[in-house]
């Protein structure tokens, strides 16, 4: 048991202690909770009118991503069949005289299976977000023809109201 002042210098108990450190954690937690939200002013809600804290991607930020991807991609396949070509041949001269030919070819198959798992998580990353750009666009134009046909339907019953 921890001695404490409250009681003129005698030992705080377990149960006021515990007590303590679990209100001082709430506080801590309830501070932390604060801090990571954000009240946008009308309260309750947490949305806010304006864009401050939160989180956008403009599909032109998409396509860029998606560009250096597929950039990426393509230089490292052309470097990295570079580097294994050359990388074979020297093992293959290297084999005939040394054991160190051997371990070269060891090293250049990791070299393409990491290679291998380079190049497709780029071509992953670029597929995805041109799927993403694409679906974006389509919902856009969804939502586009949902909203016209609403103000065609709209004008109808404004012109039949008219006519009565």
């Amino acid at each position: 048991m921890a001695k404490g002042s409250s009681h003129g210098g005698g030992y705080v108990s377990f149960d006021d202690e515990w007590n303590q450190l679990v209100a001082a954690a709430a506080e801590r937690k309830s501070t932390q909770m604060q801090l990571n939200r954000h009240d946008g002013g009308g309260g309750g809600g947490g949305h806010a009118a304006t864009s401050d804290g939160e989180l956008t991607v403009k599909q032109k930020d998409l396509a860029e991503i998606g560009d250096a991807a597929f950039d990426l991609y393509e230089r490292l396949r052309k470097d990295g069949e570079h580097a294994r070509e050359s990388s074979a041949g020297a093992a293959s001269d290297l084999g005939m005289d040394f054991e160190i030919g051997g371990a070269l070819r060891h090293v250049n198959t990791r070299w393409q299976e990491q290679l291998r798992s380079l190049t497709d998580a780029c071509a992953h990353i670029s597929n995805h977000l041109e799927y993403t750009n694409k679906a974006h666009a389509n919902h856009e134009q969804h939502i586009s023809s949902v909203f016209n046909s609403l103000t065609t339907l709209d004008q109808g019953f404004d012109e039949r109201t008219r006519r009565q």
